[in-house]
């Protein structure tokens, strides 16, 4: 007879917003191998950083897509002078069939017009179209499907970004003042992300989602439990970004930084740690799914995820949900440790549906793997106040902050000053 595993509360789909209700856990150690042997240095750490890999794949994020097998890269149109004057603004398609069929990818590039050498690219994915980053009326509006109007069409809402009383901004001049470019896409246009209460049948996470990118891929096997996510995709774009980067002379590829917010930001993470490209990685605010320790079960936890959320997660992560801190065999400190010995910086904020001292707690444990490399570990300081810095290292760094939920013009001075 099956054995049952006992709940931790009679409804696991609640969050969990008390302390005192947060279940006793053990996080594995990212130093020991499944096997039980420990690493020694960071050639025997690279090794266990392919298991931590392999484990997320199978349990959590589906397997990783396969790199395209052609890369068509397009200039679509190339203004040498906006924004001032100070920026040149570059329109690129991307194809993955010599013949252009099949998906696209429209990017963004903005860099600095008066650079004399290489500058360092910000690569991140937008929400609702790259014209919602800058006011330019040149910035074409992708024709691509998006949850974020009622007739799913995208907005017209160029440089909505520009708005200093957003919580989510892009202060373009800043960055670029900085020596730092832009390169963006929408997100929708890789795989669409569909509500979990849309209505169409036709548009439901399951199978829409998996349309997009997914069409360059074998088809999804329906009794495999680790089939490629929608995460999965939205990573794999942003490497796909940096291929990009790296075919232009202006952009310092070695440099770049890979960043996101939300669900973009738990993305960012994702393709930080698969692709050792990424030499500094700023997920904001990612919450659940992300950096956040899944055991605490605190705020946004596996259950809500794998309700709402069916197609960014592969079917394995489901068996975790009625009690993690009992069940779950890993945890987000083994992605946060993927990354290193490179540098990444988590940005949290104070909503309790994040536990963003879950986030602290994740860089904490993961810290070893730092060390192991040679390189500066987490700093062993308390969890910090919002806007505090004591916690941000030279490699592995935390903070948070209060304010509404995006990504902000303190968010991206944090990550220049971590970048540089």
């Amino acid at each position: 007879m099956k054995q049952s595993v006992p709940d931790i509360r009679p409804n696991y789909y609640e969050a969990n917003y008390d302390p005192d209700k947060i279940a006793p856990y053990t996080l594995e150690d990212p130093l020991t191998f499944l096997s039980g042997e420990k690493v020694t240095d960071a050639a025997s750490w690279e090794k266990r950083r392919q298991e931590i890999l392999g484990i997320f794949a199978a349990e959590m994020y589906g397997t990783e897509p396969p790199a395209p097998q052609e890369l068509v890269i397009e200039l679509a149109s190339e203004n040498n002078n906006t924004l001032g004057g100070y920026a040149i603004i570059s329109q690129y398609k991307m194809y993955f069939k010599k013949d252009k069929s099949g998906p696209v990818i429209d990017w963004m590039v903005i860099r600095p017009r008066h650079a004399k050498t290489p500058v360092k690219p910000i690569l991140f994915l937008n929400y609702r179209g790259n014209q919602e980053l800058i006011p330019n009326e040149e910035i074409e509006i992708p024709d691509m499907w998006t949850h974020y109007s009622e007739d799913h069409t995208i907005p017209v809402n160029r440089g909505v970004m520009c708005d200093p009383n957003r919580d989510s901004t892009l202060p373009v001049n800043m960055l670029l003042a900085n020596g730092f470019a832009v390169v963006s896409a929408c997100y929708c246009q890789v795989s669409p992300d569909p509500n979990p209460d849309e209505k169409e049948d036709r548009f439901k996470q399951d199978p829409f989602a998996y349309t997009g990118v997914f069409d360059l891929w074998e088809k999804r096997d329906p009794d495999r439990t680790d089939n490629p996510t929608a995460l999965g995709a939205w990573a794999w774009a942003l490497s796909r970004g940096l291929d990009l980067v790296e075919t232009i002379p202006a952009l310092d590829a070695k440099n770049a930084v890979v960043t996101g917010c939300s669900r973009l930001a738990k993305a960012a993470l994702l393709a930080a740690a698969r692709d050792t490209r990424f030499p500094v990685c700023v997920p904001v605010q990612c919450g659940g799914g992300g950096a956040t320790l899944a055991k605490r079960d605190f705020g946004e936890n596996i259950a809500t995820e794998m309700r709402m959320f069916t197609h960014w997660y592969c079917e394995a992560y489901r068996k975790y949900e009625r009690n993690p801190a009992q069940l779950l065999t890993f945890d987000q400190h083994l992605l946060v440790a993927a990354v290193a010995p490179r540098k990444l910086l988590i940005a949290g904020f104070d909503s309790p549906w994040f536990d963003t001292e879950g986030e602290y707690l994740a860089c904490r444990a993961a810290s070893p793997a730092w060390e192991i490399c040679g390189k500066p570990g987490f700093p062993q300081r308390p969890y910090p106040g919002d806007f505090e810095t004591d916690t941000i290292g030279d490699f592995l760094g935390y903070y948070r902050r209060s304010e509404g939920h995006g990504i902000a013009d303190f968010d991206w001075l944090m990550l220049m000053r971590f970048a540089n």
